[in-house]
């Protein structure tokens, strides 16, 4: 009998290895489809598309603008038809976040990865007649690679947290009256981290550690407490974009995307019970799969989204490149059976 070569041995083991590997599949799912998605970004089967961002026009939800990354290349703008409106380049971008600050105009902030050793923040101005943007800047963080990044607006201060792939998170203060950014608080999870979202209620920090679960922070406090764990139910590794719903004070939901089976995980607040999951499926447009960014506001977007948007950051996009989602947040509520 013919002896089989020692590197084809080790390649028939690797290949019995991968097939006894069994997927991880948490508890049970809703079924929720998209209705409308983006053009693809990057080129053919590239990992590009990652975070949304989502600015409601309160005059006309139907001029309403999306700002997603490329993280291969910059950021595009896309109206809440998914039609692209503009592009501007910035390079290696990985999460993005805006804030409307009301006569002082709408301000994105996307996490620079171009210098994996300095961690930065690149500044833009959302032009809300035009759906273009104005850079306004590089905003340093410090050292590490800049991973997540996201905005609060509480009584006057602009706040800005960039996560870093190591697990810190570095909260900067911006000062309207000189325009400087200055460091206000450092804290850190133990290992990769990358989503998070405030509560702009009263400043909660919620971050998500990739195979641990998610963080919250109170707001001027550098110790966190884990309050939903990577469990296999309702969270399955990597926990990737975090999204809120607030409802009164202090009600509402916190969404996570539970990547590692194609599902997001739904929690009431404040107390992070969970309340259901739900997946992305196949209708009119593709499902959703391998989930990083997610973007959620409850307001009315007009008659496709009356009760607010949703979006999702699709990472199998096949035959196309990866893009973004939309779906209704009433669709969502109504499918788990929430209030």
């Amino acid at each position: 009998m013919r002896r089989a070569s020692p590197l084809a041995a080790t390649a028939v083991l690797a290949l019995l290895g991968g097939c006894a590997t069994t997927p991880i599949v948490g508890g049970p799912a809703v079924t929720v489809v998209a209705l409308v998605e983006t053009p693809p970004v990057g080129t053919a089967a590239a990992d590009a598309a990652d975070d949304i961002a989502i600015w409601r026009n309160p005059d006309d939800p139907s001029k309403s603008l999306i700002v997603g990354t490329d993280k291969k290349a910059g950021l595009h703008v896309y109206g809440i038809d998914g039609r692209e409106r503009s592009f501007a380049g910035g390079g290696l971008l990985n999460n993005v976040d805006l804030v409307d600050l009301g006569p002082s105009g709408v301000v994105v902030v996307a996490s620079d990865r171009n210098d994996p050793l300095q961690a930065k923040l690149q500044a833009h101005r959302l032009n809300k007649d035009a759906g273009t943007l104005s850079p306004m800047g590089t905003i340093p963080v410090g050292p590490g690679e800049s991973y997540g990044v996201c905005l609060s607006y509480i009584d006057f201060n602009l706040d800005l947290y960039a996560v870093l792939k190591d697990g810190r998170i570095e909260q900067l203060r911006s000062n309207e009256r000189t325009g400087a950014v200055d460091p206000v608080l450092s804290r850190r999870v133990a290992t990769q981290a990358e989503g998070c979202v405030v509560d702009p209620r009263d400043g909660t920090l919620y971050v998500g550690e990739e195979n641990a679960g998610i963080w919250r922070f109170a707001a001027g406090s550098a110790t966190g407490e884990l309050v939903a764990r990577v469990d296999n139910v309702q969270l399955v590794a990597d926990v990737e974009g975090l999204a809120r719903a607030p409802d009164g004070d202090p009600g509402g939901y916190l969404v996570a995307s539970s990547q590692g089976d194609n599902a997001y995980a739904v929690f009431r607040l404040p107390d992070m019970t969970p309340v259901g999951r739900f997946r992305i499926g196949q209708g009119a447009l593709g499902a959703v799969e391998e989930t990083d960014g997610i973007a959620l506001d409850t307001g009315d977007f007009g008659p496709q989204f009356p009760g607010g948007l949703f979006i999702a950051q699709d990472g199998r996009n096949e035959p196309r490149a990866q893009n973004f989602k939309f779906v209704s947040w009433a669709a969502i509520k109504e499918a788990l059976g929430l209030e």
